[in-house]
C-alpha cells in the first residue's frame, strides 16, 4: 500500500479497492477454474479470458507491490478497478446490477474516510486508537466498505440526517449516546444490566435504555408511537462522548468502562447488523456457559482474555423494536487485562501503511520479529484450538475479534478473545434441552462447520496476514516454519489428533468466499468456502 500521509485519498481508495478485488479473483474466480499461476516476481491470472499480474509477496495473504496489469493485444496496460468490475461481470455471466455500484460506494467510502481522518486526531488510548484503524476493510472481500443506511430525515426529537461519516470508527468518531427510558411494563432484559442504570436518571417506572444515534433516526418511523404515549421516554444525550470501534456498532462508553453492542440497520459488507432476538439471549446464555472453559483455558495457556456478555436490555414493543433496540453489554478490554498490558486490536497489527498504532510494537518486532511473532502465535492459536478439541467450543478468532495484549517492551503477552455472536458450541458436546429451540440452534455448530470456521479464521484470516505484516516484502516461510514448530508442540503433547495431523501435514485450508455470497445476494451465514494453500504445507 502507497504512503497514506502523501498520496491523494482517491488514488489510495482506487488502488486498495482494486487489490482487494483483485484477490477475490485469484481466490474464487480464476484460481478454481485452474487460471492462476506465478511467474517469477507476478501472479498471472485470467478473468474472462483476459490475462492480468501483478507482483505479490505475503503468501496468503496475496500483498501487491506495484500496479496491477492487463494485457491488452501484445502490451500491457494499468487495471483499473472499474474494467476488473467489467471483466468479473462478464465471468460470471452477469444478473448483479448492484455489483458495481458497491465496489463503487466501497472506494468513496474508503476516499471519505482518508481524507477525514486528515483533519481529526486518533484517540490517545491505544486500544481505541487500533480500533479505529481498520481504513480498508477486509482484504479478501469485493466492497470491504459499503455501508449504507443513512438515515432518513427524522423528527427533531430522535436525529436527523447525520449521514455515516459522523459514526464512522475509521473517522475518529465520537459521540454521546441516546438515553431513552422504558416503562417498566415492556422492559425486556436478562443477566447483568446493572451498569445500564448508570446512564442516565429514569422517572420512577422507567428503566434507562442507550440508543445508538443513527439506529434512531434508522427507527424514527416505529418510534413516534410509544414515545407519544410514554411507553418509551428520551431522556437525552450520555454524559460523555461514546467511541466506536471496528464493528461501527459496537461502542465503547467510557462512563461506564462497558462496550455496547447495539443493532444497525444497516448492511455493512455482508451484513444488515442487527441483534437478533435469539442472539440477545444466547449472548447471556452462553456468557453463563462459557466461564469455567475460559478459567481452564487461562490456567493452561497463560495470557489467554476473554469479554464476557453478561446481560442484554430492551424494549418489548414488537419483535421489530425489540431487536432494534436491543443491547448488549460487554466487558471492556481494560477490565481483563492485567496491569501494565495493553491491548490492540489484530486487525490493526495486519494492516501495512498505519504506523502510528504499529509503533506501539515496532521495536520489539524489529528487534527479534521470530520471537515476537512466536509469541503471538502461542497466546492466539493454542487456546482457540484447545477450545474446541478439549472442550467443544468454536471461537471466531478472526482479525477483528481478537485483541493482543502487549507488553511495556511490545511483546504479546496475552490474546482477548470478544464477541460471542460468533462464539457457537458443537452439537453433541453440551446440554442443550433446557435452551429454547431456535436460541440453541444459533448457538451451535456441527463439528465439521465449526472446525471449518476455526480453520478459516485463524488460519486463513488471521495469522496469514499478520505474517505478511511482520515480514513486509520478504519471504514468509520462517514465519510458519516457527507456528509450525509451534502448533506441533501442542499436536504432539495431545497426542496427534486427527484434525491437527491434518493441518500439520499440509491439507488445504477453507477461505470464506466473499465475492460468491455479494455476487448471489445471500445472507452471510449461506457463504461457502474454497479450498486455498496451507502456508504450513512447505514446513510440514
Amino acid at each position: 500500500m502507497t504512503s497514506l500521509a502523501l498520496d491523494s485519498p482517491a488514488a489510495v481508495a482506487e488502488e486498495a479497492s482494486l487489490a482487494a478485488l483483485l484477490r477475490c479473483c485469484v481466490r474464487e474466480v480464476a484460481g478454481p477454474r485452474g487460471q492462476v499461476r506465478h511467474s517469477g516476481p507476478y501472479v498471472l491470472l485470467r478473468v474472462a479470458g483476459v490475462p492480468l499480474r501483478v507482483r505479490a509477496h505475503g503468501g496468503l495473504a496475496l500483498r501487491f507491490e506495484g500496479s496491477p496489469e492487463w494485457l491488452d493485444g501484445d502490451s500491457w496496460q494499468p487495471l483499473s478497478a472499474g474494467r476488473l468490475v467489467r471483466l468479473v461481470e462478464a465471468e460470471l455471466g452477469g444478473g448483479n446490477e448492484e455489483f458495481a455500484s458497491q465496489v463503487a460506494a466501497s472506494r468513496r467510502a474508503m476516499a471519505t474516510l482518508l481524507r477525514a481522518r486528515r483533519e481529526t486526531a486518533a484517540p490517545a488510548d491505544p486500544w481505541l486508537a487500533s480500533e479505529q484503524a481498520l481504513v480498508f476493510g477486509h482484504p479478501f472481500h469485493p466492497s470491504p466498505k459499503a455501508r449504507g443506511g443513512t438515515p432518513a430525515d427524522a423528527a427533531d426529537d430522535i436525529e436527523g440526517d447525520a449521514g455515516w461519516l459522523a459514526y464512522a470508527p475509521e473517522a475518529h468518531a465520537s459521540f454521546p449516546l441516546r438515553i431513552l427510558g422504558v416503562r417498566d411494563d415492556v422492559l425486556a432484559q436478562a443477566g447483568d444490566t446493572a451498569a445500564l442504570d448508570e446512564l442516565g436518571t429514569a422517572p420512577p417506572g422507567y428503566s434507562p435504555l442507550p440508543a445508538h444515534p443513527w439506529q434512531l433516526g434508522l427507527l424514527a418511523a416505529e418510534l413516534a408511537a410509544p414515545l407519544a404515549d410514554g411507553r418509551l421516554i428520551d431522556l437525552g444525550y450520555g454524559s460523555r462522548p461514546a467511541v466506536p470501534t471496528s464493528s461501527v456498532r459496537t461502542l465503547y462508553e467510557p462512563a461506564v468502562d462497558r462496550c455496547l453492542k447495539f443493532s444497525l440497520d444497516v448492511r455493512i459488507t455482508n451484513c444488515v447488523r442487527k441483534n437478533s432476538w435469539y442472539e440477545l439471549a444466547g449472548a447471556v446464555e452462553l456468557t453463563s456457559r462459557l466461564g469455567p472453559v475460559f478459567r481452564e483455558l487461562s490456567a493452561r495457556f497463560p495470557g489467554t482474555r476473554w469479554l464476557p456478555e453478561p446481560g442484554y436490555r430492551s424494549a418489548d414493543l414488537g419483535t421489530r423494536l425489540l431487536e432494534g433496540l436491543g443491547v448488549i453489554v460487554r466487558m471492556s478490554p481494560w477490565q481483563v487485562c492485567r496491569p501494565g498490558v495493553t491491548p490492540l486490536l489484530s486487525g490493526a497489527l495486519a494492516t501495512p501503511g498505519l504506523p502510528g498504532v504499529v509503533a506501539t510494537v515496532s521495536e520489539a518486532v524489529a528487534a527479534d520479529p521470530v520471537r515476537w511473532w512466536r509469541a503471538y502465535v502461542e497466546r492466539v492459536a493454542l487456546p482457540v484450538l484447545d477450545a474446541y478439541l478439549t472442550h467443544g467450543v468454536v471461537l471466531e478468532p478472526h482479525l477483528q475479534n481478537v485483541l493482543v495484549g502487549v507488553d511495556g517492551a511490545g511483546t504479546p503477552v496475552e490474546a482477548v478473545f470478544r464477541d460471542l455472536e460468533g462464539t457457537k458450541l458443537v452439537a453433541g458436546r453440551h446440554e442443550l434441552s433446557g435452551v429454547p429451540r431456535r436460541v440453541a440452534e444459533a448457538l451451535t455448530y456441527d463439528a465439521a462447520g465449526g472446525w471449518n470456521r476455526v480453520l478459516y479464521c485463524l488460519m486463513v484470516n488471521h495469522l496469514p496476514e499478520v505474517a505478511a505484516t511482520l515480514a513486509g516484502t520478504g519471504p514468509v516461510r520462517e514465519l510458519w516454519a516457527v507456528a509450525g514448530d509451534v502448533l506441533a508442540g501442542y499436536a504432539s503433547r495431545r497426542g496427534w489428533p486427527r484434525e491437527l495431523s491434518d493441518l500439520l501435514a499440509g491439507a488445504p485450508l477453507p477461505a470464506k468466499a466473499n465475492l460468491s455470497v455479494r455476487w448471489a445476494r445471500s445472507a452471510d451465514r449461506r457463504a461457502g468456502y474454497v479450498p486455498v494453500a496451507n502456508p504450513l504445507a512447505a514446513s510440514a
